[in-house]
């Protein structure tokens, strides 16, 4: 059965996993949508013709080209491209950072979408990118990937008030393992010489049997004679480079201090100021007058 920390990790990455989803889709029906603005610029149809009752046509000059989200004034083409990209752009973005990787390229460039961070601004920013689907007239398919992202985008914002910076520690996979690890791998309990009842024997002076341990694992009995080799699964491994191995292999990483001199060292006296020393310790020689 899950723990409550177990069951929080699932549900946070289950929120996770959405979110994924919903900027993959994103992703895909802003390519979709820029496909269509292209096609309808080129087809040119910013206009409407339409016929009174007297009979006279008229002709009216349209905000937007014809089936697309294209404005018409000046740039307008340039801009909704740029949209378009930008979206794209961002959404790409937001996948590696729920992805975490590369961790690097945003500890150092974008520390908001990093590891030290919470999923709030990641909320904040997939809301904006909701409004902005949303706030054109688009087909079904944006239309749905850009309420999806909005509602995700809640969700992460909620996640960001409760957890805040420690939401994507608990979610992580690899801290996840780790945490079922109670420590650094325990060597096993050195006992030198241990008998049935006590170090020392029972009361009646007949003691059990007496056992040798050594840091390798091995152990030698009184009784038999003979060496017994300790078994392989919780066999101790020291502070030697085994130890170090298996500490590397469980996520821990043992360093060494740095040599360094105390920090109020007295500095040694030099041969001048020794000389100097010596001369004022001397005792002054009578004046005969």
């Amino acid at each position: 059965m899950l723990t409550p920390k177990g069951y929080l990790f699932l549900s946070l990455n289950a929120v996770r996993t959405l979110s994924i989803i919903a900027l993959l889709l994103v992703f895909s029906s802003n390519i979709f949508i820029l496909v269509e603005d292209i096609k309808a610029v080129k087809a040119g149809s910013s206009t409407l013709t339409s016929t009174n009752s007297s009979g006279q046509t008229e002709t009216f000059e349209c905000d937007y080209f014809d089936n697309s989200t294209v404005p018409n004034q000046p740039a307008g083409v340039f801009w909704a491209v740029v949209n378009r990209l930008f979206i794209i752009v961002t959404s790409i973005v937001l996948i590696l950072s729920e992805i975490g990787w590369p961790d690097r390229f945003f500890e150092n460039y974008l520390p908001i979408l990093g590891h030290k961070f919470g999923v709030g601004i990641l909320g904040t920013i997939q809301w904006i990118t909701a409004a902005s689907i949303l706030s054109h007239h688009v087909d079904d398919f944006p239309l749905v990937a850009g309420f999806f992202l909005f509602v995700v985008g809640c969700f992460n914002i909620i996640i960001g008030l409760i957890f805040r910076d420690s939401v994507k520690d608990k979610r992580s996979i690899l801290t996840f393992r780790l945490s079922k690890n109670q420590g650094l791998p325990i060597s096993a309990p050195k006992v030198l010489v241990t008998a049935n009842s006590s170090i020392f024997g029972n009361e009646k002076g007949a003691g059990g049997p007496l056992v040798r341990s050594d840091t390798s694992g091995s152990s030698y009995s009184n009784e038999t004679g003979q060496f017994h080799k300790a078994q392989q699964f919780g066999a101790g491994y020291g502070f030697a480079r085994q130890g170090e191995k298996q500490a590397a292999h469980a996520g821990y990483m043992v360093t060494r201090p740095v040599d360094s001199l105390p920090r109020y060292h007295p500095r040694p006296p030099t041969s001048v100021e020794s000389d100097a020393d010596d001369e004022d310790e001397r005792p002054e020689r009578p004046v005969r007058i």
